[in-house]
């Protein structure tokens, strides 16, 4: 088989759980998603760890991984899969605890190539690129696909290439990256995140593939 990109999914914040599985629900109804990460409302400890219990088996149960953003001390004990980190700051700690129990660790928030590389090599499942600031800003589309076609023709770790508009979907397939990452578009999408899966995936399959020299 050719090369296909994959989706990743970053979950609505919310702070009902059965209002987050309803939309998870709709979005997997649109077709394959292969990891969603989930943002843990504030509370106290047995409260996230009650609000991961209740999402993850709906994400398993769709045969995607859950990734808890940040939460790091919480992966285990939630039945979670692994963690999304915001920043590479606890990469070596996280890294080496997570990995201990089999559960994955993906990177984003990488400001500098140094700091992708160093991740990767201390052993990360991914790298992600372009995803929104902690400010709500995005970096433009022109820097992801400079950082994404560098990353994905030098390295073997999987990219994650956020693409915060539908129409950017096809140029940063076009850079090789493993997996394109999607949030806001698909849930505020007009005719719902049923569909908006459903688009991503036919721009992902109509797309060109990369090509190397």
């Amino acid at each position: 088989m050719g090369y296909t990109a994959r989706i990743v999914l970053f979950a609505p914040r919310e702070e009902d759980h059965v209002l987050l599985s309803n939309a998870l629900t709709a979005a997997f109804a649109g077709g394959r998603i292969d990891a969603v990460i989930v943002t843990l409302p504030e509370g106290d400890e047995r409260e996230r760890i009650n609000f991961a219990k209740a999402i993850a088996p709906v994400v398993q149960g769709a045969g995607a991984a859950c990734l808890l953003a940040d939460a790091v001390e919480l992966v285990a004990r939630s039945g979670a899969d692994g963690v999304h980190l915001s920043s590479s700051a606890r990469a070596i700690e996280t890294i080496n605890s997570l990995h201990r129990v089999d559960r994955s660790v993906g990177i984003g928030g990488l400001k500098a190539r140094h700091d992708a590389m160093e991740v990767a090599e201390l052993g990360a499942d991914y790298v992600m690129f372009g995803e929104p600031r902690p400010d709500g800003s995005l970096p433009t589309l022109e820097m992801i696909l400079e950082r994404t076609e560098w990353w994905a023709e030098l390295f073997n770790t999987p990219c994650v290439a956020y693409a915060s508009d539908m129409a950017h979907i096809a140029p940063l397939v076009g850079t090789g990256a493993e997996f394109i990452g999607l949030g806001e578009s698909v849930f505020s999408h007009p005719e719902g995140p049923t569909e908006a899966i459903r688009q991503a995936l036919v721009l992902i399959a109509e797309s060109p593939a990369p090509q190397r020299g």
